[in-house]
C-alpha cells in the first residue's frame, strides 16, 4: 500500500529545514541541494512541492506570519486585562523564547536579502505597523492612554521599540534576554497609559 503523504505537514518541514539552514548558514547557504538535505529529501521530492528557490522563500516566510498570528490568535482567548493584552501579543513577536527567536532571526535575513528584491519578489509585509496601530488604538478605544499622547507618534515610537528590541535581542541575547525584554515592554505600555 503507498505511504500516504500529508503535503501541507512536508511543505511546513521543508519550509522549517530552510529556517535551519538559514540560522547555520546564512541566507547564502539557503541552496536548493542544502535545503533538500537538511529536509531529509531528494532534490527531485524538494521540487516538487516548490518549483523554485524563490517560492519555497516565500512560503516559510509565510510560514513565519501564520504561526506568529496563530498565537496571537490565542492570546486575544485569554481573559486578560487590556494592558496585559497588549503586552501578550507584543511577546508572541519579539525574541523571547526559542520559537519567537528563530522566526525573528530568519526574518531579519530574509527581509536583508530580498530588499533589492520586492519588485520581482512578493514580499510579504511584517504586519508590525499594523498591529502596533492596532493595539494602541485599543487602548484609546479603552480610556487607558493618558490624554498627553500623541496617537500617531507612539505608534511609531512602539513599532519603532518591537524592531529595536529584536534585533538586540538577536544580536546581543547576552544583554537583552527575555526577562529584560518583557520588562522594557512592560515598562513603555505603563508609561503611556493611565
Amino acid at each position: 500500500m503507498p505511504k500516504i503523504v500529508n503535503h501541507d505537514e512536508r511543505k511546513n518541514t521543508i519550509a522549517e529545514a530552510m529556517w535551519r539552514v538559514i540560522l547555520d548558514k546564512g541566507m547564502e547557504g539557503a541552496t536548493v541541494r542544502n535545503i533538500a538535505e537538511e529536509a531529509g529529501l531528494s532534490l527531485g521530492a524538494l521540487r516538487y512541492y516548490f518549483k523554485t528557490q524563490d517560492d519555497l522563500l516565500v512560503y516559510a516566510m509565510d510560514l513565519v506570519q501564520e504561526r506568529a498570528t496563530k498565537r496571537i490568535e490565542a492570546v486575544l482567548q485569554q481573559p486578560l486585562s487590556p494592558k496585559e493584552l497588549v503586552v501578550a501579543v507584543i511577546l508572541e513577536i519579539v525574541p523571547v523564547n526559542a520559537n519567537t527567536k528563530i522566526e525573528m532571526e530568519v526574518w531579519f535575513a530574509f527581509i536583508a536579502y530580498v530588499k533589492h528584491r520586492s519588485d520581482t519578489l512578493d514580499v510579504p509585509d511584517d504586519q508590525i505597523l499594523e498591529m502596533t496601530q492596532r493595539l494602541l488604538t485599543f487602548l484609546q478605544e479603552q480610556g487607558l492612554l493618558k490624554s498627553t499622547c500623541q496617537l500617531e507618534m507612539e505608534i511609531e515610537r512602539l513599532y519603532g521599540l518591537i524592531d529595536g528590541l529584536a534585533i538586540h535581542a538577536i544580536l546581543n541575547p547576552e544583554r537583552l534576554d527575555p526577562e529584560h525584554v518583557q520588562k522594557t515592554i512592560i515598562y513603555h505600555i505603563d508609561s503611556i497609559c493611565c
